[in-house]
């Protein structure tokens, strides 16, 4: 009897190494895959300058924030602000404010010969003036590969009058100014121009 039993024990023992042999070299029909995520950050770049007229930059660079004007009348002057949007920035509502403090004194738009800011902004550089917002106007950018330049006027005229209109003698540099100012936000999430402005910049400057 505990010969017979040993021999079933043995023979157990056998069929359990088989086994653990055979299963330890099986091999399985596997198959793996991954999704891996990488993120950038989308921008906008953008500036303003314009031509140093009056030499208070000296230097290689020509592009200046403020110029200085000695007004006489009659007199054309070169004031030339480019809003320069950056190398793959994302599309983008811009726009440009102007403040033009010697209106009273510009000479007037003449075919064939002087073309005053506003006409310049609108007719000449395609500027497309925001509704019901004095001074405001507005281009659509579309993101490249390259830096964009958005002139906005390239030079203003005093008329020939001017020293004959009220208010003349009184200006001064703080008084009477020609302000340009500029703004870009992401086109993304605004269907107009006014939407756009009115959530950002105009929200900002209202009262």
């Amino acid at each position: 009897m505990k010969t017979k039993n040993k021999a079933l024990l043995l023979s157990l023992c056998a069929v359990l190494l088989v086994a653990a042999s055979v299963m330890g070299t099986m091999a399985y029909l596997t198959s793996q895959d991954a999704v891996v995520n990488t993120f950038s950050v989308g921008s906008i770049s953008m500036s303003l300058d314009e031509q140093d007229v009056d030499n208070s930059t000296p230097g290689e660079n020509d592009r200046d924030k403020a110029n200085a004007y000695h007004l006489l009348p009659g007199h054309t002057y070169v004031k030339d602000p480019i809003i320069h949007i950056g190398a793959t920035s994302e599309d983008a509502w811009v726009f440009v404010k102007v403040e033009n403090g010697i209106a009273d004194y510009e000479a007037a738009t003449v075919k064939g010969g002087y073309t005053n800011i506003a006409d310049q902004i609108t007719v000449t550089n395609g500027w497309t003036p925001l509704s019901g917002v004095e001074g405001v106007y507005y281009k659509e950018y579309t993101k490249n590969q390259n830096d964009k330049d958005l002139e906005v006027f390239a030079e203003f005229k005093v008329a020939d009058n001017a020293n004959d209109v009220e208010g003349w003698t009184n200006i001064t540099a703080d008084t009477h100014k020609i302000n340009v100012t500029g703004y870009a936000v992401q086109k993304d999430g605004f269907s107009t121009a006014a939407e756009a402005w009115n959530t950002t910049f105009g929200a900002n400057t209202q009262g």
